[in-house]
């Protein structure tokens, strides 16, 4: 090869690097995605909400949003609201009806897998709920029969089930692991969410302890761990830009206590959007 045409193809490498941000190739579009969790991920109780029985999946939930963004051909959103792990494997019945396994939504040919789960396993909410400020009611940080931290570093061992069955079912699926946001700033902010500045503090530590774990527990198993928290830390229950649905709802388009809103189910699909690129 010529020198002229060896230089005309070190520069158009060039610049593929340079357009494609550092890589000569652009990440492919996923073609089958499969969205399995709880209401954090379902988008419970946020307009418009979808035809998805006792699911409760909102049209604006981060499954949707990802779906819509990248053009993704085949999507299996079965993420539902008050799942727990054991409803990824077996049926959940609700008021109204059931919904099948999410596990079964998986198969073969998915390329795609986002896994939101936990928070109902170890009862997050009705920790946010112990800690709401009561008159008589004790500090939910010091309580007697507090046991969220072992029970939350004992749940590895579910994370790394749900890993192994998901590459069981879906082997060829890139597999992400997304966290949970940040609800509570260290402190809190008693003037705005009655929770004591001790139980806000403590309500938090928990959050990230659970993200923590799920983080630890993809890195063991080759998936990527998406980070809410950080990019949703001054949008907390206590801010003004809230991404968070306080203790009471203010807002007729999301109206599920201590959940995300609209704009933190769009922050979250950007953050999956950011991994992927």
């Amino acid at each position: 090869m010529s020198r002229s045409r060896i230089g005309i193809v070190l520069m158009a490498a060039v610049a593929a690097v340079v357009l494609t941000g550092g890589s000569a190739t652009a990440a492919p579009t996923p073609e089958v995605y499969v969205a399995l969790g709880d209401s954090f991920a379902a988008g419970s109780g946020i307009a418009p909400q979808t035809p998805s029985g006792i699911c409760g999946r909102s049209g604006v939930n981060y499954p949707s949003l990802l779906a819509r963004d990248l053009q993704i051909p085949v999507v299996r959103d079965v993420t539902c609201g008050s799942a727990e792990s054991a409803n990824l494997a077996g049926p959940q019945r609700g008021p109204g009806g059931i919904a099948e396994p999410q596990y079964d939504a998986l198969s073969a040919d998915t390329t795609l897998v986002t896994v939101g789960i936990g928070g109902n396993d170890i009862q997050l909410v009705q920790l946010a709920a112990r800690c709401i400020a009561l008159p008589l009611s004790a500090p939910c940080a010091t309580l007697a029969d507090d046991t969220y931290p072992s029970r939350i570093d004992a749940f590895a061992a579910t994370y790394d089930t749900v890993l192994d069955e998901v590459a069981r079912r879906a082997p060829a699926a890139r597999v992400l692991m997304v966290g949970y946001p940040t609800g509570i700033r260290p402190g809190g902010c008693p003037d705005r969410q009655p929770v004591r500045p001790t139980d806000a503090t403590y309500l938090q530590a928990r959050i990230d302890q659970l993200n923590d774990v799920m983080e630890a527990a993809a890195d063991r198993h080759g998936a990527t761990y998406v980070d809410l928290a950080e990019s949703s830390r001054d949008h907390d229950v206590c801010a003004e830009d809230s991404w968070m649905v306080g203790i009471v709802p203010t807002s007729l388009d999301a109206f599920v206590p201590l959940h995300p809103t609209a704009a933190g189910h769009a922050n979250a699909a950007r953050q999956i959007e950011a991994v992927l690129r």
